[in-house]
């Protein structure tokens, strides 16, 4: 027979029936206190809690039209700004589209084509690999109107990559663009996907609304 933990001690003076209920009372609680009072629950370990993520409010889609001195045009999200590149490399209609209340950046930039898009398909290809390492894949999607002659790729890149979607749009004979969004926060799928989903929509509208110009445009580099 399994003895009782603890023992009540033999006292040399009688204990009133109070006084008696009263030291058993202790006892239970110590005993509980010491078992954790855990029963069946003793071999429960805590995990710890994933990690929050703060809930982003995302402005209403709606988009306006961008159309100014380059040899394209398409539909742009209302909440975001178009700026010049200012990288002294820069060349002209070299753009950063930017989503100021997302911290994000759409950076594109034009070439004129002279018989070396072979070059520039290859460039494209090479940056968008660079990625490789830290994406878990990279899945591309085929881009192609005939009837506005733009044709691409697009390039989503899975993963703690730090570029999420790239692409190239071309006519094949003489434009050019590339265009590619980073974050400017450290890449974590968990925290960003919410943002990536959001702007994916809109970088694909803008696609979708790429139209080439007829004007002539020479894409040359500014002096220093």
């Amino acid at each position: 027979m399994m003895k009782n933990k603890f023992q009540i001690p033999n006292f040399k003076f009688q204990i009133q029936g109070r006084v008696f209920l009263f030291f058993i009372c202790l006892l239970s609680i110590a005993s509980c206190l010491l078992s954790s009072c855990g029963g069946d629950d003793d071999d429960e370990t805590i995990a710890p809690k994933p990690r929050a993520y703060y809930r982003l409010a995302f402005p209403e889609k709606k988009y306006v039209p961008y159309n100014a001195a380059c040899p394209f045009s398409f539909e742009v999200p209302a909440y975001s700004k178009m700026e010049n590149d200012k990288n002294y490399r820069a060349e002209p209609c070299w753009l950063n589209l930017e989503f100021p209340s997302l911290n994000g950046t759409l950076h594109l930039t034009y070439h004129q084509v002279n018989g070396d898009i072979n070059e520039y398909l290859a460039e494209t290809n090479e940056l968008a690999s660079k990625h490789q390492i830290k994406a878990s894949g990279i899945e591309e999607k085929l881009v192609a109107r005939d009837s506005s002659k733009v044709y691409g790729l697009i390039y989503e890149i899975g993963g703690n990559a730090a570029s999420s979607i790239q692409f190239f749009l071309t006519d094949s004979t003489k434009h050019f663009i590339r265009g590619a969004l980073y974050f400017n926060v450290a890449p974590n799928t968990d925290s960003l996907s919410p943002v990536i989903d959001f702007v994916r929509k809109d970088i694909y509208h803008m696609i979708e609304t790429f139209e080439w110009k007829d004007e002539k445009f020479t894409s040359s580099k500014p002096s220093k």
